[in-house]
């Protein structure tokens, strides 16, 4: 089978459009323990920072296929955030809760032609339980 590239840029774009479209406010977790990662320290939280992705709050928002980068103001001061997409764990509206939550691709559950291979020989038995 093919590599294919990640789809969590592509869902991200999407994510983020549909609640831009309806007025939502986007935002995103990330990974505060990923490598090449530049966000304010300041509000890393439990590993994790939250980070206002909607065009109003950000600057030069740039959603890559590998990156998210834009500048925006925290406490009034104007900082360059850019995180790897790889980092990004979930993206969710801040009025509804409604998003979209990642998990690690290192970590998927196999594929079902994966699984074939660890099924037992033979056809499956019944055992009649009284």
């Amino acid at each position: 089978m093919t590599q294919t590239t990640s789809k969590r840029p592509y869902l991200i774009r999407a994510m983020h459009e549909w609640m831009t479209d309806n007025g939502l406010t986007p935002y995103v977790a990330v990974n505060a323990g990923a490598k090449d990662l530049l966000v304010p320290e300041q509000y890393i939280s439990e590993g994790k920072i939250i980070l206002n992705v909607s065009y109003s709050a950000t600057r030069g928002l740039n959603l890559a296929a590998d990156r998210l980068s834009f500048e925006a103001r925290f406490r009034g001061v104007a900082q360059k955030v850019d995180v790897p997409i790889s980092a990004v764990i979930g993206i969710y509206a801040q009025e509804t809760g409604q998003g979209m939550i990642f998990a690690d691709e290192d970590s998927l559950p196999p594929r079902s032609d994966e699984l074939r291979d660890t099924k037992p020989p033979g056809p499956p038995t019944l055992k009649v339980v009284k």
